[in-house]
């Protein structure tokens, strides 16, 4: 991360009454942009030099900042830097796919301490509730007391309306029990924290915004390949997650084959695709699942599902392009980063192809988190939308 240029955040306030707010933007700053002195700190936020000095003395107090190492200058004394205290927060991130969940325990650095993963053929309430309660049980109990005191909340990233894609899981009728779970409900059962739900894409939008490559852009449209494709949206350096919480629903986008056939972006650029054709040709595709990921054996299936997941992206980005002017165009997804890259110079070279007239051309650019992009997404929501700006 050190050589990207990270973009700046809003100025503060000095009215006595929204200390939160600043509170909140110097915890932002600090977080997007690493650890600096209270006077770089007043350049930045316009706040008095004594405002930031207090702030800072009270984030310290309350575990959320530390000093760093004095930095000498050419003149004056050392500059000592204030930066994010990791243990100051944790929460639990949990991630519900359509093959597999994962959960993990997060410092506020964005550091994951510990992560267990279940697979199977289709995610079932009890299953995943049953995962959540004990795994949570097994990460407590290896944190220190301190570190236990100071989680703040559980975070949940789940496809949106997951019981609609029963017949492409191979699910049968009583998944439609998903229709009837409310997880503040089921998790207040076992749990007294803070929940907190997301849709994955755009959980996976937030963390590559708060940890990624998202931190040097202001606005750019986020794609993340899983077993279905989603998205997310972020606008003046913000997640956008829109009225109804379904922002970024790029799944749903219209995508002509080369047939002819409209289908929407899930049926032409998702995983399920590459792990159907490689089961018709009586292949095996616990290798997509199983970490660390090694896809080599895939062959010319993976180079099918590319090729044509490329194609798709491209008109993807043209089409949110015509709508929000965006400067980027992110691609990442629960795949190696070999085959991130390939995904995305194909893409690139699709999007040139293209009919661009009216329009300006986004960079199309790799994402950096991964695969683990969803689980920390869920993991930072309940830290970020209490102490950040976001």
């Amino acid at each position: 991360m050190n050589d990207i240029e990270v973009r700046q955040l809003r100025s503060g306030v000095n009215q006595i009454g929204v200390r939160e707010i600043n509170e909140r933007l110097i915890l932002s700053l600090i977080q997007r942009h690493g650890g600096m002195p209270g006077s770089e700190l007043a350049k930045r936020t316009d706040l008095s030099a004594q405002t930031v000095s207090n702030i800072l003395r009270k984030l310290e107090n309350e575990g959320f900042l530390k000093r760093g190492s004095p930095k000498r200058g050419k003149v004056g004394k050392p500059s000592i830097p204030m930066e994010i205290d990791s243990d100051g927060a944790l929460s639990f991130g949990l991630k519900i796919g359509r093959r597999s969940s994962d959960l993990v325990v997060m410092d506020l650095s964005g550091r994951v301490l510990e992560q267990r993963l279940i697979t199977y053929r289709y995610p079932m309430p009890d299953q995943i509730f049953t995962f959540l309660r004990e795994g949570m049980e097994t990460l407590a109990a290896a944190l220190t007391p301190y570190q236990r005191k100071r989680l703040c909340g559980i975070g949940v990233a789940a496809p949106s309306e997951i019981w609609r894609w029963s017949d492409a899981l191979g699910a049968p009728k009583d998944f439609n029990i998903w229709r009837e779970i409310d997880f503040a409900t089921e998790i207040a059962t076992f749990s007294d924290l803070p929940q907190y739900t997301d849709n994955d894409a755009t959980a996976a939008c937030r963390a590559e915004h708060f940890f990624g490559r998202g931190r040097a852009f202001t606005d750019y449209a986020y794609f993340f390949i899983g077993s279905f494709i989603g998205g997310g949206i972020v606008m003046a350096s913000s997640v956008v997650e829109g009225r109804q919480h379904n922002a970024g629903a790029f799944g749903s986008l219209p995508h002509i084959t080369t047939e002819g056939k409209e289908v929407q972006l899930i049926d032409a650029a998702s995983l399920y695709l590459l792990e159907a054709a490689v089961l018709k040709a009586g292949g095996d595709t616990t290798a997509l699942w199983r970490m660390p990921q090694d896809w080599s054996g895939f062959g010319t299936h993976l180079d099918d599902w590319i090729t044509q997941s490329a194609k798709a992206l491209a008109s993807a980005s043209r089409t949110v392009c015509s709508v929000i002017d965006f400067e980027a165009v992110l691609i990442d997804g629960a795949f190696p980063a070999d085959v991130r890259e390939r995904l995305v110079d194909e893409t690139r070279a699709e999007l040139q192809a293209l009919d661009l007239r009216g329009l300006i051309a986004p960079r199309v650019e790799p994402a950096q988190i991964g695969g683990n992009a969803r689980v920390i997404g869920a993991a930072a929501e309940p830290m970020f939308s209490q102490f950040f700006l976001t």
